[in-house]
């Protein structure tokens, strides 16, 4: 039996074993958004920190920052192999609305296959995955095929919010020829992919004021501006009238990337239904940018959303009140080489042209925005994810892009020039971030196999 073969089989006869560890992982409510939850946040940090240890001869250690502490470890015993850094994060979102859960949160429940907890796909299953195949390639063989770096933070579900400051800080410490993102998912749980691509994020709110106070909608009403109805005009210029759906603020697109004509076929020839996508998420119909497909919207191409919108009395009866004030959250999807600073500037500009007679405006930046990213279609690690894969499923995975944002890809491309690739395990139908969040059983042992096979051909 050859080395690679004693790895796979130990890590197949301790399936029970790791799901046994991502059970009590999974049970701590590490919810980084939550003070109250910071002595938790701390125990998961030393949860991995504990793993990556027992793993083998790792040199492991837990960095504090000014928020959540970064576990770090390394093992650099191949001198002239390549070397990757491993990313993930321990923290979670929180379970809000907890009466929508079938089990409790964190109390991890196994029903048909699938392990239901809160932060099991996003992303402790999938981050546990690298720690187990690094112990069993240390226990059959004493050391790994390439040379590894982990760094697994505590603040992804609130932005990331030290981790620019503390990768700027340890660029000599991190040094890497790619990372190997085990966060993230992949498209369906039915067909491998590969993604190489996420899309940049830029967000402000936005504040309308109208009179100095709450008046009577009777005495005053039809004589000062409701902010409301200034609100729904505000957000309305941001987009050209229907059917057209294009973005309305001038400059927006200067700057975006057109996708090349083998980009859009490639994208063309995955087996995407549209129709089962808008049953899968109850939407009558698909609206959007004119000249591009669905996909091509969700993960290429630059949007505004409105992200919510509020103001005037919103208890139970009525009062018949014109409001002080009316506010809304917006954010935009970004895409090369879009800038967050530029756009937040654009959409700035443009609200302040717009206001609506009668208001005054208020504008405030998003706490974070991150650029997007992506890696080289014939990047070496990209050829090796999809030879890993097919060992796994039997079939040439499919390359995809992700439509949503992950700070550190675009944080390790700017400061260190690093490319990421996303090798998660976890799929986009897992409930992430929604009540009864689940990971699918066999894809913790399919990742365990796949990352095996990645790690030996890299190291070849």
């Amino acid at each position: 039996m050859s080395d690679l073969a004693l790895v796979l089989a130990r890590l197949e006869a301790g399936h029970d074993r790791v799901l046994e560890e991502l059970v009590e992982f999974a049970a701590i409510p590490s919810v980084s958004t939550d003070p109250a939850h910071a002595a938790d946040v701390h125990a998961a940090a030393a949860w991995v920190a504990a793993k990556l240890t027992v793993a083998g001869p790792l040199t492991v250690n837990v960095m504090p920052t000014a928020g959540a502490s970064v576990v770090y470890a390394e093992w650099l015993g191949v001198p002239d192999a390549m070397t990757v850094l491993i990313y993930g994060h321990y923290d979670v979102q929180p379970e809000d609305p907890i009466e929508k859960w079938q089990s409790p949160p964190f109390t991890p429940t196994l029903r048909d296959g699938r392990l239901y907890a809160r932060g099991v796909s996003d992303d402790k299953g999938p981050l546990l995955i690298p720690i187990k195949v690094a112990e069993a390639f240390f226990a059959e063989r004493g050391r790994l095929p390439l040379n590894v770096k982990f760094l697994v933070e505590g603040e992804e579900e609130i932005g990331s919010r030290h981790l620019e400051a503390f990768i700027a800080e340890h660029k000599d410490m991190l040094a890497a020829d790619v990372v190997l993102s085990a966060d993230g998912a992949m498209w369906r749980s039915d067909e491998p992919s590969v993604t190489v691509s996420n899309r940049g994020l830029a967000g402000l709110e936005i504040t309308l004021t109208g009179a100095a106070k709450d008046l009577h909608s009777g005495r005053h009403g039809g004589s000062v501006a409701n902010p409301l109805h200034a609100m729904a005009r505000l957000i309305a210029s941001l987009h050209r009238p229907p059917p057209d759906g294009r973005v309305a603020v001038p400059g927006f697109y200067d700057e975006v990337r057109e996708l090349s004509a083998a980009e859009r076929a490639e994208i063309a020839r995955l087996p995407f239904d549209e129709r089962a996508y808008l049953a899968q998420v109850g939407a009558p119909a698909a609206v959007g940018e004119p000249g591009y497909s669905t996909l091509e919207r969700q993960w290429t191409r630059p949007t505004i959303e409105v992200n919510g919108m509020w103001g005037g009395y919103q208890g139970p009866g009525t009062k018949t009140i014109v409001p002080s004030e009316a506010h809304a959250k917006i954010t935009c999807r970004l895409v090369p080489d879009q800038d967050p600073d530029e756009v937040v500037a654009l959409v700035t500009k443009h609200l302040e042209t717009n206001v609506p007679p009668g208001t005054t405006l208020a504008i405030r930046p998003g706490d974070h925005g991150a650029r997007p990213a992506h890696i080289a279609r014939d990047h070496t690690v990209v050829k090796a994810a999809e030879a890993a894969l097919e060992k796994v499923y039997g079939v040439r995975p499919l390359i995809v892009r992700m439509g949503g944002t992950v700070p550190m890809a675009e944080y390790f491309q700017r400061l260190m020039g690093l490319s990421t690739l996303y090798f998660s395990f976890s799929t986009g139908d897992e409930d992430f971030h929604a009540p009864n969040e689940f990971f699918r059983v066999h894809r913790l042992h399919e990742g365990l196999a796949a990352w095996a096979h990645l790690w030996e051909h890299l190291g070849r």
